[in-house]
């Protein structure tokens, strides 16, 4: 009997905190007004952008300006992480066209292979590949731009083929074609 209990309240602890989490997430998306709403969930265009076109998801606009798959290490020889298969190199400008300042989440960016496979960053190496640079984890205030290095630890074969960049972790996204 005592099982039981324990197990209903913690049954109901988890729903309780889902909807806490429901609710969290639109009131953060009520905003200021109309114009706060739509600038945070953004319709998707029909075709992704391209490498070297801006694409906008909430406060942000992307630019992917380059990617490098293949590597097998970043950082020194001191200082630096291996791969599990193989990193791919991600550069991106991002701006904030926002009217507050808005901070850069790595782990919100998501790659896919042709195959609709996702692959989340890794943080760790993106330490390494962005060490003359503060991007990751830093307010970016309204106006300014930063540029730095996405990492992804891919199995060796995988070719990435889109881009998934979030503006925040409950954003709709941006989709950015990699071919």
């Amino acid at each position: 009997m005592r099982k039981m209990t324990t197990f209903a309240l913690f049954a109901t602890a988890l729903v309780a905190l889902g909807c806490g989490v429901g609710a969290a997430d639109g009131a953060g998306s009520s905003g200021d007004g109309d114009d706060a709403a739509a600038e945070d969930k953004p319709a998707k265009p029909a075709k992704p952008a391209k490498i070297g076109q801006a694409a906008r998801d909430g406060k942000f606009e992307f630019t992917v300006k380059s990617t490098k798959c293949g590597v097998s290490k970043v950082g020194s020889d001191l200082l630096g992480t291996t791969a599990q298969g193989q990193f791919c190199l991600v550069t991106v400008k991002v701006k904030n066209i926002g009217k507050e300042p808005q901070t850069l989440i790595d782990s919100s960016q998501k790659a896919y292979d042709a195959e609709g496979t996702e692959y989340s960053t890794d943080s760790a190496a993106a330490i390494y590949a962005n060490e003359d640079q503060q991007t990751l984890f830093n307010e970016i205030n309204p106006g300014n731009q930063v540029t730095g290095v996405l990492v992804f630890d891919i199995p060796k074969k995988v070719k990435l083929t889109t881009l998934e960049l979030h503006d925040s972790p409950f954003s709709g996204g941006v989709e950015v074609a990699l071919n």
